[in-house]
């Protein structure tokens, strides 16, 4: 079998596949189905100062080859997490990767100061609206990117930093060069695309928001752009994610430049999609003669 360990600033994964945040919870229903220390690690879902109840139903809808959500970060709130959580987790030795939001910068450093040297990395999710600049999200413009990661990171002494980047701006490689100046340690993408699904018999909305995360199958080819443009951009490590539901698909983020990939949507579907992915990354390399899965991250040849 092949090496699929791979590092993340300086954390080894025993396998590049991560459960992303807010598709997993904090993997105890899914440990009721398979062990999830079979995984590389897990992308808690997103952790806030105080509990919040997030939005109200319907908060998902289904389209073709994508699921939209807006879930408004429900979650039991950071101390919650740590006292009925982190020991669950530590137990299956994954690296485990705690996911924050906030709605101020001070919010931001807060928690990240609550998790420094409990969690093996701390993800910043910057798709959260600035309460402070109008609403704005925190990972439109690159000077608040900059500005929020730096905010983080002079909280932190201990713990990795990574920035998950919104797809939604002019330039993705714009923002991951601002996060990476803001001291960010690595970058993961691409968080979800902004759309709607309409009822046509009520002429409304599917989702009580309006608006919703887009995430599935049908945003792979452009999270796969998006990564390989980040990974052209930055010197920090990228992991990649968006639409993954099969190995083949976490191997194209790979060879575009990806250390490690995320699998979020595809767990709905398929509750064994991970341990899958694993398996068949494991026969990709064998069958092709790899012995080591980090020989083929960034191989991408271009045409041309």
């Amino acid at each position: 079998m092949a090496n699929l360990s791979v590092d993340v600033c300086g954390v080894r994964l025993k396998n590049p596949v991560i459960a992303a945040s807010g598709t997993f919870g904090f993997g105890k229903e899914f440990d009721e189905i398979y062990d999830i220390g079979v995984l590389g690690g897990i992308s808690t879902k997103g952790l806030t100062l105080e509990p919040r109840l997030g939005n109200p139903t319907p908060r998902i809808a289904e389209g073709d080859g994508v699921i939209l959500n807006a879930v408004g970060l429900q979650n039991p709130g950071v101390d919650a997490f740590l006292e009925e959580d982190l020991d669950f987790l530590k137990s299956k030795k994954i690296a485990i990767i705690a996911n924050v939001a906030g709605k101020t910068l001070e919010d931001y450093a807060g928690i990240c100061a609550r998790l420094d040297g409990k969690a093996d990395l701390i993800e910043l999710n910057i798709s959260c609206p600035n309460v402070k600049c109008g609403g704005m999200a925190f990972g439109i413009r690159p000077e608040s990117v900059r500005e929020v990661t730096s905010a983080a990171k002079a909280s932190l002494k201990k713990t990795p930093l990574i920035v998950k980047l919104s797809p939604n701006v002019e330039s993705i490689a714009v923002n991951a060069l601002a996060a990476q100046e803001g001291g960010a340690d690595c970058v993961s993408l691409i968080n979800t695309l902004t759309g709607m699904v309409i009822d046509i018999e009520r002429r409304r909305p599917l989702l009580a928001n309006n608006t919703g995360g887009v995430s599935g199958a049908g945003i792979r080819p452009i999270a796969v752009r998006m990564v390989y443009e980040v990974c052209s951009a930055v010197r920090i490590p990228v992991i990649g994610m968006g639409g993954i539901t099969c190995a083949a698909d976490a191997l194209e983020f790979i060879i575009a430049g990806a250390a490690a990939v995320q699998v979020g949507t595809a767990n709905f579907t398929d509750t064994l999609a991970m341990p899958k992915i694993i398996t068949g990354l494991n026969e990709w390399l064998d069958a092709h003669g790899i012995r080591d899965i980090n020989e083929l991250r960034g191989t991408l040849v271009l045409n041309g």
